[in-house]
């Protein structure tokens, strides 16, 4: 069972490199251009499958990882649902996995702010918040499930604000296990930069949709 965790963090770790470099990668390269489809390509699969295998590798026995099990779940939300946004563009999508994939979230949210409140009977302050950030994204999808038609008009700001937060767990996760920023703020730092560069964006296309109205 050594062997296999051993490898499995090795995969994880490669899997998570690999993201980080095509992640950026799409960031820097020309929206909706051949360079950001190819490199967002990989880094969906590669970023979803090292949040998925540290799913695998928080349950397995001397690697028990609550912490470790509700980021990963925490990312692979980001990236699922910031890829499955590209769907809204099109009129009626079927919305049954991103109702349960969004509500998985926002079960997710509450177990990373109450858990370690049971468990050592204080608050984690990364948790709470990654945790409420998480739910705050949930709740709004649900807000516009209800709404269709703003669904469609929101599906790219949806696409690059969870691409962008699934990439936020990406260089979080390179920091803090590479110990290049210590403590709380190696794991907030990336956030900070993250929302303000997804700011910038928002307003962008805010000023492109009012130019087209």
């Amino acid at each position: 069972m050594d062997t296999f965790a051993t490898y499995l963090i090795y995969i994880h770790a490669t899997l998570g490199g690999i993201a980080f470099i095509a992640g950026f990668i799409a960031i820097i390269t020309k929206k909706g251009g051949n360079y950001h489809k190819k490199s967002g390509i990989v880094f969906y699969y590669t970023m979803l499958f090292s949040a998925l295998s540290a799913l695998v590798i928080a349950v397995l026995p001397k690697h028990e990882n609550p912490f470790l099990f509700t980021i990963g779940l925490f990312s692979s939300y980001f990236i699922i649902t910031g890829y499955r946004a590209l769907r809204f563009k099109k009129p009626n999508p079927k919305l049954l996995i991103d109702k349960i994939v969004s509500a998985s979230m926002i079960a997710t949210g509450i177990v990373m702010i109450i858990y370690p409140l049971l468990l050592i009977g204080k608050l984690n302050i990364v948790l709470a918040i990654f945790g409420t950030v998480g739910i705050i994204f949930a709740t709004r999808d649900f807000m516009l499930f209800k709404n269709p038609k703003k669904l469609r008009k929101d599906w790219l700001k949806m696409h690059i604000g969870k691409m962008l937060g699934g990439y936020i767990s990406a260089v979080t996760a390179f920091i803090v296990v590479n110990q290049f920023i210590p403590g709380i703020a190696g794991w907030l730092t990336p956030s900070v930069f993250g929302v303000a560069y997804m700011t910038y964006w928002f307003r962008k296309l805010k000023k492109k949709t009012g130019k087209t109205n």
